[in-house]
């Protein structure tokens, strides 16, 4: 069975026994870029989607000549679902009734259509259910290949967009070595899931990978926290403490927050990591370690060090790879994934059945800014599961309101800004393919290489 590759034009199955029909909706889609195969009976139907996978099903409720209830085609809902539950499936037809859309909805369907449609409509949720169903085909395919990434207790490491690719690479590459790496991003992009891909990758997979947070350890048991102390070395030491340097000998530690060290204690840290010695706190004994260090911060370390509050050299020490974790703005392709994700794992802790997102809450995911990012998202989706009441999770149930995005007008503009926003727009809207982007811009392939030097544009 061939699969549409992920890049590849929308492929969508057009059913009706009404060949005018399916003449109109062939024309129209073939403009906005579908590609499309078009059948003329119920059975065709199952023949086609076991020949082949499509991103969308658009089918209508009646192919018997005079029939206006629909049965066939609602007995039909369930047939597809039976040989690719995660194949979109859109329905259509003349006799339309709030019954029969809600009884087509219960068999699978993901949205209706009464006859005549409005072109609008059509193509939003022909977007919308093409995006929702590559993402969960892809998230199946990704399990049968194992190639997402495990760890003990945040089963997957989603990353399919664009904008995360170079993260993928890096732990690739930079997993296998004893590098330090400082991972940078803003709060709940996933620092912490990066560390553990990138400990998993390491040849330390198998010894500890030991995680600090250094924002929330009081600056005065800072030392005894990282190197450990000995009985009586302060007030309420009573007996020896292994810190978390010894703890992770021979693995991996992962400092979070790592712009939190107190200044006076930075000189200590940089000692560990230039020589792997320290000593426990009240003792003259000398250890030594074998650790790789991890580190993370959502903070800007050149501006710190600039105002003198974090050692230029521990940035070194601590920099030899950067990583930088996009927003989750930035990697909108990989919403539904993560969503979907995140919903099976919550409906199965509060034992909700849940089949997935309906149109508009779908739309509400992906027109979301998500200020906290992935671990907001997580959130929202553990939201939306206690509040839901149906099959599928609803708009109302993620508890999110969309708010107009504010943004310099063209009029406000500078012709730069324009230029590059023109450029910007291209490349997003072909993923990153320059000889569209240039024949779209009025372009040679040339002069538009030119541009994205000029604008600094990667």
């Amino acid at each position: 069975m061939e699969t549409p590759e992920h890049n590849q034009p929308p492929r969508i199955l057009l059913a009706d026994d009404q060949l005018s029909m399916l003449k109109a909706l062939r024309l129209l889609l073939k403009g906005e870029g579908y590609e499309i195969e078009t059948v003329a009976s119920a059975s065709a139907i199952i023949e086609a989607i076991a020949r082949q996978d499509f991103d969308v099903v658009l089918m209508d409720l009646n192919y018997v000549r005079g029939s206006t209830s629909g049965q066939e085609g609602l007995d039909l809902l369930s047939k597809v679902q039976q040989v690719d539950s995660t194949l979109p499936v859109v329905v259509m037809t003349a006799w339309g009734s709030v019954e029969l859309a809600v009884e087509a909805m219960r068999r699978g369907a993901r949205d209706f259509l009464t006859k005549p449609w409005k072109n609008e409509r059509l193509l939003a949720i022909l977007r919308t259910q093409v995006e929702l169903g590559r993402a969960l085909r892809r998230g199946r395919q990704l399990e049968q290949e194992n190639l997402l990434l495990r760890s003990e207790d945040r089963p997957f490491f989603i990353a399919e967009s664009r904008a995360m690719q170079p993260v993928l690479d890096a732990i690739a590459r930079v997993g296998p070595s004893h590098a330090n790496v400082l991972i940078t991003g803003e709060n709940g992009v996933g620092k912490g899931i990066v560390a553990q891909a990138l400990h998993g990758a390491s040849m330390r997979q198998d010894k500890p990978l030991v995680s600090v947070n250094t924002a929330s350890i009081p600056a005065t048991l800072f030392e005894s926290e990282l190197f450990g102390h000995v009985a009586g070395a302060f007030t309420d030491a009573r007996s020896d403490r292994i810190g978390r340097f010894k703890l992770a000998d021979g693995g991996t530690l992962f400092l979070d927050e790592i712009a939190s060290i107190p200044a006076n204690l930075q000189s200590k840290l940089l000692r560990v990591l230039e020589s792997g010695e320290f000593e426990p706190v009240g003792s003259s004994r000398t250890h030594r370690v074998d650790v790789r260090i991890l580190s993370a911060t959502n903070a800007n370390l050149a501006e710190e060090v600039a105002a003198s509050r974090f050692r230029q050299d521990l940035l070194y020490r601590l920099k030899t790879v950067e990583i930088r974790i996009p927003p989750l703005r930035e990697r909108r392709e990989d919403i539904p994934l993560l969503a979907t994700h995140f919903l099976q794992r919550h409906a199965g802790r509060y034992r909700k059945s849940l089949s997935g997102f309906d149109p508009a809450s779908l739309r509400v995911l992906l027109h979301y800014s998500w200020p906290g990012n992935v671990r907001e998202l997580d959130h929202a989706i553990e939201r939306a599961v206690l509040m839901s009441h149906g099959a599928t999770v609803q708009a109302s149930d993620l508890g999110i309101e969309l708010r107009p995005e504010t943004g310099p007008t063209i009029e406000s503009m500078t012709l730069d800004e324009v230029e590059q926003m023109m450029i910007r727009n291209a490349l997003s809207r072909f993923q990153g393919d320059i000889s569209k982007a240039a024949e779209v811009l009025g372009l040679s392939r040339a002069a538009l290489y030119r541009r994205l030097e000029k604008h600094g544009i990667e």
